[in-house]
């Protein structure tokens, strides 16, 4: 099942995509006013009996799609979780050891957009790069999840552009200065549901700009694998539903290019990943105001 949240007249909702329609969900279940409070709920286990019951609503066409979980308590984002992507760091000048746990870093929810809606290049930078990614969505509470247990957390997957201001960036060895510009984070279409995606952890994946491949990759060469991801995350703080665990990105991105290649308005960015769809995102210029 693929389960999205939208924007219709101003209001939002989050529902079933049914074809090229939605079956409103948040009108039907108003007691889950959210699709993390959805997945958080036992009725999350007869999601295809309760859709099954309901008319579709909106076309897909006719409203707007918001990141797929708009406000999640946590945005976990991997670093350098590609090896392919790590030697291309290591050969822009960025030295760092691959180390014995998963590097990582928080965003903040304000800085997503959702499918369709437009990356915003700041005003203070030039340097806007792609990361198509990987996200797990986080459907169970836990702390201190095994490995053998994580994949019983998991609400589904999703396409996350971790969208990088790279001269931000590198202000300091911390990177989330550059990782939390507004409107830098697309996160959808949707979340597809685990009976639907196959192996995670055998997608292909691929980022195009403007039509032209820029990252093309496979989840099977994730340094740290999902499982290793959730059981590391949950040892420092509780998961909880509708957390986002955004897994990296592998080689391709456009400050390692010679020359390097960044993101200019009017740019369309495409990441595709195999049974999940394809999270598309024009650019545009912050303005005044």
């Amino acid at each position: 099942m693929r389960l999205l949240s939208f924007s219709e007249g101003g209001k939002e909702g989050w529902g079933a995509v049914s074809g090229e329609d939605i079956v409103d969900l948040s009108r039907a279940l108003p007691n889950y006013p959210t699709l993390a409070d959805f997945i958080a709920s036992s009725d999350f286990a007869r999601r295809d009996a309760i859709v099954a019951a309901q008319r579709p609503g909106p076309k897909l066409s006719d409203v707007s799609f918001l990141p797929v979980i708009p406000r999640p308590e946590k945005i976990v984002c991997a670093v350098r979780n590609y090896l392919d992507h790590h030697n291309e760091s290591l050969a822009s000048g960025i030295q760092r050891e691959i180390t014995g746990y998963p590097p990582i870093f928080l965003r903040v929810w304000r800085s997503q957009v959702g499918h369709n809606q437009p990356i915003v290049r700041p005003k203070v930078s030039l340097d806007l790069d792609w990361e198509g990614e990987l996200a797990v969505i986080i459907g169970k509470s836990g702390r201190h999840i095994s490995r053998a247990d994580a994949w019983s957390h998991i609400a589904g997957y999703s396409i996350f552009n971790d969208v990088s201001v790279r001269d931000w960036q590198r202000h300091a060895q911390q990177i989330a200065s550059g990782k939390n510009f507004v409107g830098t984070g697309p996160f959808g279409p949707w979340l597809v549901t685990p009976d639907e995606i196959g192996d995670p952890s055998k997608l292909k994946i691929e980022t195009r700009v403007n039509g032209a491949v820029m990252q093309s990759a496979n989840t099977s060469l994730l340094i740290f694998p999902i499982p290793h991801l959730i059981e590391y995350c949950s040892t420092i703080f509780d998961l909880v539903p509708g957390d986002v665990i955004v897994t990296g990105t592998p080689a391709g991105v456009g400050a390692a290019r010679k020359p390097p290649v960044f993101l200019k308005p009017g740019d369309l960015v495409d990441v595709q990943i195999e049974n999940i769809g394809t999270l598309s995102n024009p650019v545009a210029q912050e303005t005044d105001g």
